[in-house]
């Protein structure tokens, strides 16, 4: 591609972020204070997963309902501004490049994706391949080849981390301020990378470690997670084919946007740059539910189960044994059942309805669904939340054991194992939940303490993302310990210093205690000789 070519690229681009600059603040839904300027903002999406640009595409919506100009690269294009007729979005298709993650066999999903020792290198392994996929199409080259244009016509780079920081090789290529939005609780095994510390395993669970860290045993495993953990992605990064974005120290995020709220996520200490958004992709509910499932809702006596494992796992693959598990249990109950289920659906219970799509929010919020059966996907745990909906989980791999475990610490949730489930542990969870009120009792009190907040999702984003502009890029914001190596951070220098003067100290006194106790046996000797 020629320079003048990747000019005309770089050009299009922004021409649109600048026109659609020039709308931003007429169009932005609230007042401006006199130092708002709307920002040029750069989104690149990297992990092509729909849960990912459902929580990405939340954040960029704030900024332009806000009246910023968004340019996003994603793979799941919505052919229409998500901003209400705003005309300061725009949209970058990279389907063709990034291979969708849906509708994965539960077969693969249990079978690897619940082992660590597969999760946390291939997570690795696919950051950097979705890396290399975007740092290869022909608008992100143009980009990256007149990086100080880029940097003169953006202000602001929004990027996902998933299992490497590849993704910041952008940011620090053409040198702009960059913001990451993480879809998940904290990332631990990434966490020392993005704000310079880990958490400490004493108390706080591991992402991938689902179970509360209260007994010596869960803290002996938890350290271990933790450390297993680090050495993996560290052994998968160094064994990696290098690539250009290996090169020279990847920039680091001024603010951190992570998809975890206090109801759902340990305490532990970050540093201010880490914000706290869990549940921004909650809108408002539309209200009207399809006619069908709301005559189906409503016309259920004795309330509504909902039934769904999200978009990764196809239902429909799950074992023969535990479909009909699921049925025989649903034949047994007074409630009618909201399943999610791919296809057609063999000997489909009279009490239950199946779709390939149901409006989660707006159904969860309908008074007359009693209970959540769920994997625990991080998006379905605040719809539930924020519902005040009981939740039976299955959870199937990466943070959804922890998400879970959050639910059942605060009371609101009952968990089992989907592979060992039996018709009679089914039934008595589903009993439990629906016919104990104490568990509605609890998912209505965290639904009270999750929106209970000094400002919204939203304008949080907003907050601090006007912050890291205003500011530079805020640098202040960012712990020192990114500026140390990992030996200096652990003090082992220091320490070496101590054990190194101690001994020495320690030397120096056997030395003299040494020399005087032989002056004082030469002096002994010395009388005794003169007295003999």
């Amino acid at each position: 591609m020629s320079p003048n070519h990747r000019r005309r690229v770089l050009d299009v681009l922004v021409l649109c972020s600048a026109a659609m600059a020039l709308t931003a603040g007429r169009a932005a839904t609230s007042p401006s204070p006199p130092h708002f300027r709307a920002a040029n903002i750069l989104a690149v999406e990297t992990v092509p997963g729909r849960s990912h640009w459902n929580f990405m595409s939340a954040v960029l919506r704030a900024l332009t309902d806000r009246g910023h100009s968004v340019v996003a690269f994603t793979s799941y294009p919505s052919q229409q501004s998500p901003t209400s007729g705003h005309g300061n979005y725009t949209e970058v298709d990279t389907s063709a490049v990034l291979r969708r993650h849906a509708g994965e066999r539960a077969s693969r999903v249990l079978s690897d994706y619940s082992r660590l020792s597969y999760i946390v290198p291939s997570v690795v392994r696919w950051s950097r391949e979705f890396c290399d996929a975007v740092y290869d199409m022909e608008q992100v080259r143009a980009l990256m080849v007149n990086g100080t244009d880029t940097a003169a016509r953006f202000d602001l780079l929004v990027t996902e981390p998933l299992g490497s920081e590849c993704v910041a090789h952008l940011a620090a290529a053409v040198g702009l301020p960059m913001v990451y939005v993480v879809p998940t609780p904290m990332i631990t095994y990434m966490q020392p990378s993005i704000v310079g510390h880990s958490a400490n395993p004493a108390y706080v669970p591991h992402l991938l470690y689902g179970s509360a860290v209260r007994a010596f045993r869960h803290r002996l495993a938890n350290t271990a997670v933790y450390a297993y953990g680090r050495l993996v992605r560290w052994y998968a990064e160094l064994t990696s084919r290098r690539r250009p974005y290996d090169v020279g120290a990847p920039a680091k995020p001024s603010v951190v946007f992570v998809n975890s709220h206090h109801v759902t996520e340990p305490t532990m200490l970050l540093p201010p740059n880490v914000v706290h958004v869990g549940g921004i992709h909650l809108d408002r509910a539309n209200g009207a539910l399809p006619t069908n499932i709301q005559e189906f809702i409503e016309n259920s006596p004795h309330g509504v189960i909902y039934f769904t494992f999200g978009s990764v796992v196809a239902m429909s693959s799950l074992p023969d044994h535990i479909q009909d598990t699921f049925k025989n249990v649903f034949r047994q109950i007074p409630q009618r059942v909201l399943w999610k289920f791919e296809g057609e659906m063999k000997d489909k219970p009279n009490n239950v309805m199946t779709g390939n799509w149901f409006p989660q929010r707006d159904v969860l919020l309908h008074p007359n669904v009693k209970l959540f059966i769920s994997h625990g996907g991080i998006s379905g745990v605040y719809e539930a939340v924020d519902a005040g909906v009981p939740v039976l989980g299955f959870p199937l791999y990466y943070d959804q054991p922890r998400n879970l475990q959050s639910l059942v610490d605060a009371g609101m949730a009952i968990t089992m194992e989907l592979l060992s489930i039996t018709e009679q542990q089914f039934l008595h969870g589903i009993k439990e939940l629906l016919h104990n009120k104490n568990y509605t009792k609890n998912a209505l009190i965290t639904a009270e303490r999750f929106k209970d907040r000094p400002m919204t999702p939203q304008e949080s984003v907003v907050y601090w993302t006007e912050y890291v502009l205003r500011h530079k890029g805020a640098h202040h914001l960012k712990s020192e310990a990114l500026n140390l190596t990992w030996y200096q951070y652990m003090l082992l220098d220091v320490i070496l210093v101590f054990v190194v003067s101690f001994l020495a100290i320690m030397y120096l006194i056997y030395k003299m205690f040494k020399y005087f106790y032989s002056l004082a046996t030469n002096y002994l000797i010395s009388v005794k000789i003169k007295q003999q």
